[in-house]
């Protein structure tokens, strides 16, 4: 059984009979009921709609109008829609098939009919579900680290490109911090590489914790990390950075980890400067900046050379 369908038609009595028909097969759980497209629009804006079956013929705004308004909205497009008609032409059936109609049927409807042809088209949708169900798993896929489940590098870079494009159109703040896990060699040595990526996938959960919804965490390579940080000043992602320094210092981790304390050191880069001119010199700088929070002790944040 599927979940909802939306009937449009003037007449009460054809809305009543589709209504009974689809129910004496147990076709879907929720019927929704409009008398034009107008109020059927709205309805679709409210509440989700498996399938629409739309009358052409109505008052205020007749089917037509109705699937140019569907082709408005992201959401909407892929709704079928199985227009209802009086009229056998021709040319007025190739015209709403077109404009995006699914399928037609002539009213009077032979039940039968009715029921076929909107098993055919929930099948449809059913198998178009499903694939943009695999399909978004894997761009997800594509674009994820497996054991770290942030963004890959690849991901990284393509938006690096993006932001940096954006900041430079803007000329507005655009900030990266390059972190890297300290001593990370020496956890899988003395704990094995199984319980090293248990302290890999922890540091990535914090990364990501704190960020903000277009914020990007990314996989850099191995132990290093990297946030992409738009509209952010030099000042605000030094306070992002330190944060997180501090907050993964105090993670506490289950056995045989429960004596571990990770510490991070960072590096922090911010667009636009008269040193950076292009992808590579912002990560350049976060680069350098990291290497001297290294060569000063570890667990520590430096900013690019001002």
């Amino acid at each position: 059984m599927f979940d909802s369908i939306l009937i449009i038609d003037d007449t009460d009595a054809v809305r009543e009979q589709i209504e009974q028909t689809l129910s004496n097969v147990s076709l879907f759980a929720r019927y929704h009921h409009a008398t034009d497209g107008i109020e059927g629009f709205k309805t679709l804006l409210r509440v989700p709609v498996d399938l629409i079956l739309c009358d052409l013929e109505m008052p205020r705004m007749d089917g037509f109008k109705f699937l140019s308004m569907l082709r408005t909205r992201d959401e909407l497009r892929d709704i079928p829609v199985i227009m209802l008609t009086g009229r056998e032409d021709r040319e007025l059936k190739i015209r709403g098939l077109e404009q995006g109609a699914s399928d037609y049927v002539t009213k009077p409807f032979d039940p039968g009919e009715l029921v076929a042809r909107v098993k055919v088209q929930m099948k449809i949708k059913s198998l178009q579900d499903e694939l943009k169900k695999s399909n978004e798993l894997l761009k997800e896929l594509s674009n994820t680290d497996p054991l770290t489940r942030l963004y890959n590098r690849r991901y990284l870079m393509e938006a690096l490109e993006r932001e940096f494009q954006r900041s430079s159109r803007k000329q507005g703040p655009l900030s990266l911090v390059l972190l890297d896990i300290d001593h990370f060699k020496k956890i899988n040595d003395t704990y094995g590489h199984q319980e090293g990526d248990v302290v890999l996938a922890a540091v990535a959960e914090m990364a990501q914790a704190g960020l903000r919804r277009y914020d990007i965490a990314a996989r850099y390579g191995g132990e290093e990390f990297i946030l992409l940080l738009p509209e952010t000043p030099l000042q605000e992602a030094i306070a992002v950075a330190d944060r997180l320094r501090e907050s993964i210092q105090e993670m506490e981790f289950p056995p045989p980890l429960e004596n571990l304390t990770v510490t991070i050191s960072l590096g922090v880069s911010t667009y636009p400067s008269q040193r950076i001119d292009c992808i590579d010199s912002l990560i350049r700088q976060a680069d350098e900046a990291l290497y001297r929070a290294k060569q000063n002790g570890r667990n520590r944040m430096e900013i690019m050379a001002a």
